[in-house]
């Protein structure tokens, strides 16, 4: 059996593990009877917002694309964005996505470097957008008072050291002076272990490509601002469907803000499909057990979030379909002609 097929059986086994924990925990029937009296026009809503968070999202890797001089249609990178959704339900964590949609772009334009230098600030850059908004959402609420009898340290801290790594690792790509100090040290390091030779070269293609973008600040922080309203877009989604649920008493906008960049970080282990089980696991421990919200309603938002994802990334799946039939027409031999 190959090791990618052993990883596959993995990850289902550990996938079911963890929803097997939820349910030991959480009352399954009360959890289907509030998904069952969601309100269809908020999920639609919902639906309807994550799709522009998508849009979003490509919009903000055009931007950096077409610093590099990568003449991309925005037709391809909705495709490619799609395909790299799609791909992240299936492939071992977020990064899965990325390398699938790095690589239809290599294809597409023929600049592999640029594509993957692409791909990798736009992940960098989605991220510090990430941690930045909860360390940012964590001050205005100790600033007005808004979080009193919540204990927001821990998760200020983690926020504010995952921020600082991250603009670090930027920063470090983007000096010239750091690249070529860390290209030394792994040159050296690669002459004591010749498993590392591969990545010099790799390394120096990918620093010099991030290089780039130091003259060009204005473009890093508008892709930044885009990332911010990328992120703006996902918390709606989570309060919207809380909203379909009871829109009485829904999850605090506040909280989600707050929060689910923890869930965010999460999708970067590469435990389970798509994120299933352990979303789920997170949502009940931050929301449930730390902000002392319901239990069926928290896991029933986590559910239909996960629905929403699978939902809006059917569309790669479609584009890798009609894909497939167009190179089997282009294939097939033309018959010969009759006399």
């Amino acid at each position: 059996m190959s090791r990618q097929a052993l990883w596959t059986i993995a990850r289902v086994v550990i996938t079911l593990a963890l929803l097997a924990f939820l349910l030991s925990r959480v009352e399954g029937d009360a959890v289907l009877q509030a998904m069952r009296q969601a309100n269809t026009g908020y999920v639609l809503l919902a639906v309807l917002l994550y799709l522009g968070a998508i849009l979003s999202n490509a919009l903000k890797w055009g931007v950096l694309l077409r610093a590099q001089s990568v003449d991309a249609p925005w037709s391809a990178l909705l495709r490619y964005t799609f395909v790299g959704l799609f791909f992240n339900n299936l492939l071992p964590g977020a990064v899965g996505g990325d390398l699938m949609r790095g690589y239809g772009l290599a294809r597409y334009t023929r600049r592999g470097a640029d594509a993957a230098v692409s791909v990798v600030v736009d992940r960098l850059i989605g991220l510090i957008a990430l941690t930045s908004s909860a360390v940012l959402t964590v001050l205005y609420a100790q600033g007005q008072h808004l979080a009193e009898g919540t204990d927001l340290s821990g998760t200020f801290w983690i926020a504010l050291v995952a921020t600082a790594l991250l603009l670090g690792g930027f920063a470090l790509m983007i000096s010239r002076r750091m690249r070529g100090w860390v290209g030394t040290q792994l040159e050296r390091l690669a002459g004591r272990m010749p498993l590392l030779l591969p990545l010099v070269p790799l390394y120096t293609r990918l620093a010099d490509a991030v290089g780039a973008y130091r003259h060009q600040p204005g473009v890093l922080v508008l892709a930044l601002g885009i990332a911010l309203f990328t992120w703006l877009f996902s918390n709606l989604v989570n309060y919207t469907l809380s909203l379909s649920l009871d829109p009485e008493t829904p999850l605090s906008l506040l909280h989600i803000f707050i929060f689910n960049p923890l869930v965010g970080l999460s999708q970067l282990i590469p435990l389970s499909i798509g994120g299933l089980g352990l979303n789920q696991n997170l949502y009940d421990a931050i929301y449930h057990q730390l902000l002392e919200y319901n239990q069926a309603h928290v896991v029933a938002v986590s559910f239909l979030m996960q629905f929403v994802i699978f939902l809006t990334s059917l569309p790669g799946a479609l584009i890798l379909w009609f894909d497939r039939g167009k190179k089997e027409e282009s294939s097939t031999p033309l018959p010969e002609p009759q006399s």
